[in-house]
C-alpha cells in the first residue's frame, strides 16, 4: 500500500484564517465508514450506508483519501481501481468546509495516489447543473466524454444530464 501523500499549499493560511485545522489528506478505512457514510448522506440525495462504505473499503481494488479538519472528517473521495483504469466513485466536502479547497487537495492528492498505483485514465460522472464540481474537474484537466441524459432525477424537478468525464494522467 502506498503511504499518505500530505498537502502543503498556499491555501493553508486560508484554513487559518477562518479558524479551520486541516490535517493531511490521508487513507480512509473501515473505521471511517459511518462518518463517511453520515457526510455522504448530506451531501447527496441517496446517501450510501455504513455497510456499503465498509464493503467497498475492504475491496483491494479500493481507493479512499479523507481529509480532517480538526477532529471531524471534512471531506472525502473514493475511486475503484481495474486494470489501468479508475473511477472516482464519490467526492463529498461537509458543507461547512466548502468553498475553501478541501476538495482540490482531496482530489490533487487523489490523482497522485492513482497514478502511483500505475492508473492511466481516470473516469467520474457529474451532474452539469454541479457548477462548482464542473469547475473543479475542468481545472484538473478533466474532459467531457459521454453524456447521460436524464440520468439524475430530482423529486419535483427536471432531470439532470450525467456529464462522463475523463482525465488522462500519464
Amino acid at each position: 500500500m502506498i503511504p499518505p501523500l500530505f498537502v502543503f499549499s498556499p491555501l493553508a493560511w486560508l484554513d487559518w484564517l477562518f479558524g479551520a485545522s486541516v490535517s493531511a489528506v490521508s487513507p480512509a478505512g473501515t473505521g471511517d465508514a459511518q462518518q463517511l457514510a453520515t457526510l455522504h448522506a448530506a451531501a447527496f440525495r441517496h446517501g450510501w450506508s455504513a455497510e456499503e462504505f465498509e464493503r467497498l473499503l475492504i475491496e483491494h481494488n479500493v481507493v479512499a483519501d479523507r481529509v480532517v479538519s480538526s477532529t471531524r472528517l471534512a471531506g472525502f473521495v473514493i475511486s475503484r481501481l481495474a486494470a489501468d483504469q479508475a473511477e472516482i466513485l464519490s467526492i463529498a466536502v461537509a458543507a461547512f468546509h466548502r468553498r475553501r479547497g478541501f476538495a482540490r487537495k482531496l482530489l490533487d492528492v487523489h490523482l497522485r495516489r492513482l497514478a502511483a498505483y500505475g492508473i492511466n485514465s481516470v473516469f467520474l460522472e457529474v451532474d452539469e447543473r454541479n457548477v462548482s464540481a464542473c469547475r473543479l474537474y475542468a481545472g484538473f484537466g478533466f474532459r467531457e466524454v459521454g453524456r447521460r441524459e436524464s440520468y439524475y432525477m430530482d423529486a419535483g424537478k427536471e432531470a439532470g444530464t450525467a456529464l462522463v468525464l475523463r482525465r488522462d494522467l500519464a
